[in-house]
């Protein structure tokens, strides 16, 4: 069985926290990291700085300072490439191939604005059409595949996900609404939950945190906007997973702190 160790982290903005990646890398040691909120042109995404740092395969979905999903791997992989959700030209997802034929799909789900009503917020609007897009996607994939599927959701499904259920229930990411549709997707293809397997309810489980607060730390007024769920194939396969929360606390941090997942295959 060969080891594999995979770190999701929503950078924001992986140009402007270089020093924070070779940190993470240095210290965890990933064999494939797949960033999200990258905000970079792909023909300026920097994949010397990658290379130098022994990530030579990459798979790159990006735009001009929005969005963006970048999968840079040490194993050999293949790209399969992004899909373009509800037709916005969003970079918003990228697809590889490692060996065995795990499929690893990097996403990063619209936030959704401040309104949770898609009657007067487009961003809520566009949120739960690129979540209807991703259960009608899940519910084509076979029993047989093999997928890994990670990235910043931007939705904290459980209650224990949250700093507080009751004072969330109407903000955008912890709606109703937006949990069941969250669960939805989720059971088309029966995705396993990696984190909540080994951190289980109701234990608090958090990966971002607002820069809003002075303290974010004395504050934890977290929310576990960051998923790991595998396919029902892979299940046995995954060993361990972390939430790395120094690394919000770090000079410059992103809001989000990097996700790590083990298996072996």
């Amino acid at each position: 069985m060969t080891k594999i160790r995979i770190i999701s982290w929503n950078i924001n903005s992986v140009r402007a926290r270089l020093d924070l990646v070779e940190k993470l890398i240095e210290k965890y040691q990933p064999h494939v990291l797949c960033l999200q909120e990258t905000k970079v042109q792909d023909h300026m995404f920097p994949r010397e700085f990658f290379n130098q740092l022994g990530f030579c395969h990459h798979a790159i979905a990006g735009q001009k300072s929005h969005h963006g999903v970048a999968t840079l791997s040490r194993i050999p992989m293949t790209n399969i490439g992004p899909i373009n959700w509800c037709d916005k030209g969003d970079a918003r997802h990228i697809e590889i191939k490692l060996e065995n034929n795990i499929k690893l799909h990097n996403f990063y789900v619209p936030a959704g604005g401040d309104e949770p009503d898609a009657t007067i917020n487009d961003k809520f609007a566009y949120k739960l059409d690129f979540l209807e897009e991703m259960t009608n996607w899940s519910a084509a994939l076979s029993t047989d595949d093999k997928c890994i599927l990670v990235g910043d959701l931007n939705i904290a499904p459980l209650q224990s996900d949250v700093w507080s259920h009751k004072k969330l229930l109407k903000v955008v990411s912890h709606t109703p609404l937006e949990c069941e549709t969250l669960m939805k997707l989720k059971d088309q293809h029966n995705w396993h939950d990696v984190m909540r397997h080994f951190v289980p309810e109701p234990e608090r489980l958090y990966s971002w945190w607002s820069y809003r607060a002075k303290d974010w730390k004395l504050a934890d007024k977290g929310r576990r906007l960051d998923h790991i769920w595998c396919s029902p194939t892979l299940k046995e396969n995954m060993k361990s997973i972390k939430v790395l929360e120094e690394a919000r606390g770090w000079q410059k941090p992103s809001d989000h702190a990097p996700v790590m997942v083990e298996l072996e295959i």
